[in-house]
């Protein structure tokens, strides 16, 4: 039986101050601040799928004080039994480019795994559903599919009879999810159209030529992966893991080399991350799926990084939806 979702809850922690009665003791010089802000690095994974790769994230997340965005597709909400109440634009009912959850088991348990990971501050966004491209898409088209994944995401355990429904379930599926990215990374201008509409606060969907503040238009903040330096050659490659698996082996398999390719993947990461971190400290944004490509080549390397740069004092690793909240409070979230 899934386990109830439970909501974060936020504590504040009480600060003791001492003050030192000594006084032929000269006064200390106060401690100098730092002109920069603190290095945000945004990890994020499309899809959602596998529920291993699920309890993995949130493992790295506890070792390094991370918190992710997962971009949820909502066809994994759907059992084979259940797929018919999903109708993509222009599609008949039940058709996928990505398939659908294999069970109604598996659906009960990548449930479990949003409520663990949502109470555990981690973001839920949108993949859309069935992973088609809609570059093509009206923006009537575009907000159907968006009410088809909060419709589906609201009614998850009702639709494939899962009970008992956790206390808060419906809230969360109304309000929590406030970010989108396209599948592909395919947009139009009526993609950009719909999302105020639809509710979103950001969208993810961008690519740029290196690290840049996300501008905010028409109330969506906008993200894109950057172009970073990778390999013997430095050639740039969009930061996200699947550009790495087709620059390294073509899309194709070779898990003899998954090493190699484990460890050409965390330099490039680390030369952007240092390059910004001695730099101006413009946020870093890394995207993964949860599928092993090359053997698990891009994971590792994320491991290893997250490792070594999550906990650093001078860095945070959030999730975009923390990231926009700051921005909107007037907090100081990046350096120009």
């Amino acid at each position: 039986m899934p386990h109830p979702f439970r909501v974060l809850a936020l504590g504040l922690a009480s600060l003791a101050a001492s003050v030192a009665a000594a006084f032929a003791d000269p006064p200390k010089s106060p401690q100098p601040i730092s002109a920069k802000p603190k290095q945000i690095v945004l990890i994020s994974f499309d899809s959602a799928r596998e529920i291993s790769q699920w309890e993995r994230s949130r493992a790295l997340a506890k070792r390094t004080g991370a918190h992710f965005t997962y971009f949820l597709s909502c066809v994994f909400l759907l059992s084979p039994e259940t797929r018919g109440q999903y109708v993509a634009p222009g599609k008949g009912a039940g058709k996928s480019n990505i398939g659908f959850a294999a069970s109604k088991r598996e659906v009960a348990d990548r449930l479990e795994q949003i409520g663990l990971a949502t109470s555990e501050g981690h973001d839920i966004g949108s993949h859309a559903c069935g992973h088609f491209d809609g570059k093509d898409w009206s923006k009537a088209d575009w907000l159907a599919e968006f009410g088809a994944f909060r419709h589906i995401l609201e009614n998850a355990y009702a639709i494939n009879g899962i009970t008992p429904e956790p206390s808060g379930w419906r809230e969360f599926a109304r309000h929590a999810v406030t970010g989108f990215r396209a599948p592909y990374l395919s947009t139009d201008k009526a993609l950009y159209e719909a999302l105020p509409e639809a509710g979103f606060h950001y969208d993810a969907s961008g690519v740029s030529s290196g690290p840049a503040l996300p501008p905010t238009k028409n109330g969506i903040t906008h993200f894109a992966l950057p172009l970073i330096p990778e390999g013997p050659k430095s050639k740039p490659v969009v930061a996200m893991d699947y550009n790495l698996y087709v620059r390294h082996s073509g899309g194709f398999e070779m898990p003899a080399k998954a090493d190699e390719f484990a460890d050409r993947a965390y330099h490039a990461f680390r030369a952007a991350f240092d390059a910004q971190y001695n730099g101006k400290r413009l946020p870093l944004e890394l995207g993964f799926h949860f599928t092993q490509m090359n053997d698990g080549a891009y994971w590792n390397a994320l491991e290893r990084f997250a490792g070594e740069v999550c906990g650093k004092p001078q860095v945070e690793c959030i999730s975009f939806r923390d990231y926009v909240a700051r921005q909107r409070s007037g907090e100081a979230v990046a350096g120009g």
